[in-house]
């Protein structure tokens, strides 16, 4: 059997859509932008209907023959399936063919490597293309693998090349998920540290090219990669920084997610997913100019639960610039956001993402007036870091007086961390502050 070359990127390659009456629809538009991503230079798109998949091809006879007079026509390279084919039926089509074929797996796994950067991610890619190119030794990996090792030094009882290779693909595979729990246990460490000094995680999910990469830069004032394409970044980034209301979090950024996503896949990358996991808050970013929206928030929903992410999750619908919407809250319960809709290329409903965001870590907002003594500069500070502050002035005899919007419960936080007496905050019109007042002086008594 021919071998086939593999080349970074830049293939000529025929697309096949192929849409099975007993597995999920394919998103024709999403599958030719994971083929941009990976460089493929698209000559021709094909859609399959079928009842179910066949054996040897996963498509008909008929429709190999057709796709290879377009593959000798066009001069192809490559043909890309988008769905996960056996090893048999890869190497099936591929004689028939004349060309290389690789799956959907294969395709998403080429542009993770593409676009890994980090020592982690490298880690992570590498390991799930180990994992996958296991079971597809017989296609090429190192030559004509049927013949026996020989020569002088190598003569004995004989190992194939095939054999050979599986074994140490084996030993690669194991030394990788062995610098893996390293990585793991080096976030573990740091995420210990964070439980300890109580502070939050909120982390961003959501399918690729949902808009996560661009609404974390303005969040975080940061310059993560962000692009109008899937997968534009991989590697997870983690920011410190200081939210309104609430004080200091720690804000992840993590990979996107796609339909489809083979359980292999997500097994490799969960050492990236494990800030979803130990999150004290999920933002569910949502393409909301989608026309594929309810399926893609399914995919995302699908992987959470496969990973048993199970922290509280607050939607946020981005591009309502791009889909017509505008920039609004809307609640689940009285007191617990929901949905979001904001845009974060042109920042319409960011100050409305900051309030739900406080909503669900701290409760709901309230108004309090409060009146402090000069000597309590702390407390002001500690809510002027806070950025909640609207409005505050001086009387004749010095008091502070304040008008604040937050939770009851961060503000309760704020004076005991302050070591204030409660009895002594004047003006605070809070149910709150009358049944902490309460307990304060039944335990004096």
């Amino acid at each position: 059997m021919e071998n086939f070359e593999q080349r970074q990127h830049g293939e000529r390659a025929i697309l096949v859509s192929v849409s099975v009456q007993l597995l999920d629809d394919v998103d024709a538009e999403e599958f030719r932008l994971l083929a941009q991503s990976a460089g493929a230079e698209i000559l021709e798109h094909v859609s399959v209907q079928r009842q179910k998949p066949d054996p040897k091809f996963f498509i008909g006879s008929g429709k190999v023959e057709e796709i290879a007079e377009l593959v000798r026509a066009l001069d192809a390279e490559l043909v890309i399936f988008d769905h996960s084919l056996s090893p048999a039926q890869e190497r099936n089509l591929e004689k028939a063919l004349k060309c290389r074929v690789i799956d959907r797996t294969g395709l998403i796994l080429d542009i993770f490597a593409l676009r890994a950067r980090t020592h982690e991610g490298k880690l992570q890619v590498e390991l799930a293309q180990l994992k996958h190119l296991s079971t597809r030794l017989i296609r090429g990996f190192t030559g004509n693998l049927e013949q026996q090792k020989g020569g002088i030094g190598l003569r004995g009882p004989g190992e194939s090349q095939l054999e050979t290779d599986r074994r140490l693909i084996r030993v690669r595979i194991t030394q990788l998920k062995d610098k893996l729990i390293k990585v793991q246990q080096t976030r573990l460490q740091g995420r210990a540290a964070r439980q300890k000094a109580a502070i939050p995680t909120i982390s961003l999910v959501g399918y690729t090219n949902a808009g996560k990469s661009t609404l974390f830069n303005i969040l975080a004032k940061s310059d993560v990669y962000a692009a109008d394409q899937l997968f534009a970044t991989l590697d997870p980034t983690l920011r410190r920084l200081e939210w309104d209301g609430i004080g200091t979090v720690v804000l992840a950024d993590t990979v996107g997610f796609v339909r489809n996503l083979q359980h292999d896949l997500v097994e490799s990358f969960k050492a990236t997913l494990e800030e979803t996991l130990e999150a004290t808050l999920l933002l569910h970013v949502v393409d909301s100019s989608s026309p594929n929206m309810p399926e893609q928030i399914e995919a995302v929903e699908s992987v959470l639960k496969e990973i048993g992410a199970d922290a509280p999750i607050l939607h946020v619908y981005n591009k309502i610039d791009l889909s017509g919407d505008t920039a609004k809250i809307t609640y689940k319960a009285p007191e617990l956001p929901d949905r979001v809709y904001l845009s974060a290329h042109s920042g319409q409903g960011l100050d409305l993402l900051s309030q739900a965001v406080q909503q669900c870590l701290m409760g709901q907002l309230q108004q309090f007036d409060l009146v402090l003594k000069p000597a309590y500069g702390k407390l002001r500070t500690q809510l002027y870091t806070l950025n909640v502050i609207q409005s505050e002035h001086y009387d004749d005899e010095g008091d502070l007086h304040l008008s604040v919007c937050i939770a009851p419960h961060k503000l309760e936080q704020l004076i005991k961390q302050a070591h204030l007496p409660l009895d002594e905050i004047v003006g605070a019109k809070s149910f709150l502050f009358h049944r902490v007042l309460e307990e304060f002086e039944s335990k004096q008594e």
